[in-house]
């Protein structure tokens, strides 16, 4: 029986800033202190570097905006039972026609590690679900306009990407036939997975939504970057590469792995170092969808360490190979 006297109410705990009011913290400060913020940041070197920025941001964010709308929608309205009903029942056609079908289904990195792990639990072969995996990213109409846009008067740039991404794809596939084994492959991503319920508006809605997030940070993150290097780096070290491309497309192999860009977005940052010549340039452009420091994460996450720690490193390998070959026979006169 109660006394007739009320329990003390605990306070209610606040969890840590949410990202609304940083933001508005951000804002706040901003505004207070706009005449003190302009002078110190009216630099020339700033200046510049957020001109190259805001020109790297506002050319990607097009074909950012119109990828992830393309993969919200082959995540709601195209199974992934629709692409296995085309694959050949023989292992090594299947591979070309996956590495093809990237053409007509395309998406962003992040999103195609997901469709592949779909593909494989629905009975696709690993060998052609993984060429779809590096085929999807790389070769689909969304990226090469971009790569078009980017590199105006070069239409050699976008015939060499298409080939030596395609290549690496294939090559990828076909190496997972001959030497794969389904151990390195995480036992969960071998289950049949279910198809999703709900919605599909609602999963169209997310997809996009989830991806342009993804994408997009990583798109600013790479145009931040490339502004610093234009600020920071002097000309002459870029230049210094067309000295030895092999140097070069191996330091721009590297820095499209740290960078880990989004491949709607990668064209643009990749023709903001003017310096670099287009060989070492288109690596960086097959390089970067392929094998990254995100795409690592994602595929040890949903593959298993195992099959990252092994497919990873070759694919790196495959790519660079790839695309001097194409750029060699593409880009002659490079």
């Amino acid at each position: 029986m109660s006394d007739g006297t009320a329990a003390p109410v605990e306070p209610r705990r606040r969890g840590p800033l949410t990202s609304v009011e940083v933001l508005c913290v951000v804002l706040l400060v901003a505004i207070v202190g706009q005449s003190w913020l302009a002078s110190v940041l009216d630099v020339p070197a700033l200046r510049t570097a957020a001109t190259v920025f805001v020109a790297v941001c506002v050319q990607a964010l097009p074909f950012l905006v119109l990828g992830v709308l393309i993969s919200g929608a082959l995540a709601a309205f195209v199974p992934a039972r629709a692409l296995r009903a085309v694959l050949p029942r023989r292992q090594s056609a299947a591979v070309g026609v996956a590495g093809l079908s990237g053409i007509a289904l395309p998406g962003c990195e992040c999103a195609s590690v997901p469709v592949a792990r779909r593909l494989i639990g629905q009975g696709v072969a690993p060998a052609a679900a993984l060429t779809f995996l590096l085929a999807a990213p790389a070769v689909n109409p969304v990226v090469l306009v971009a790569t078009a846009v980017a590199f105006p008067g070069e239409p050699a740039m976008v015939v060499a990407r298409f080939v030596a991404s395609l290549a690496t794809s294939v090559f990828m596939g076909l190496l997972w036939l001959r030497f794969g084994r389904l151990e390195w492959i995480a036992e969960r991503v071998l289950r049949r997975v279910p198809e999703t319920g709900g919605s599909r508006w609602a999963t169209f809605a997310e997809t996009a939504r989830a991806d342009l997030i993804d994408a997009g940070g990583f798109l600013v993150l790479g145009a931040l970057v490339s502004a610093l290097l234009g600020v920071l780096v002097p000309p002459s070290w870029f230049g210094a590469l067309s000295d030895d491309l092999v140097l070069g497309a191996l330091v721009m192999a590297v820095l499209a792995v740290v960078l880990s860009l989004c491949s709607e977005a990668d064209a643009f940052v990749a023709a903001s170092l003017a310096p670099v010549p287009l060989l070492p340039k288109l690596v960086f452009l097959v390089v970067g969808p392929a094998v990254d420091l995100k795409l690592f994460a994602l595929q040890a996450g949903t593959f298993g360490r195992a099959f990252a720690l092994r497919f990873a490193p070759a694919t790196f390998v495959v790519a660079i190979g790839c695309a001097l070959v194409a750029g060699s026979l593409l880009l002659g006169g490079d």
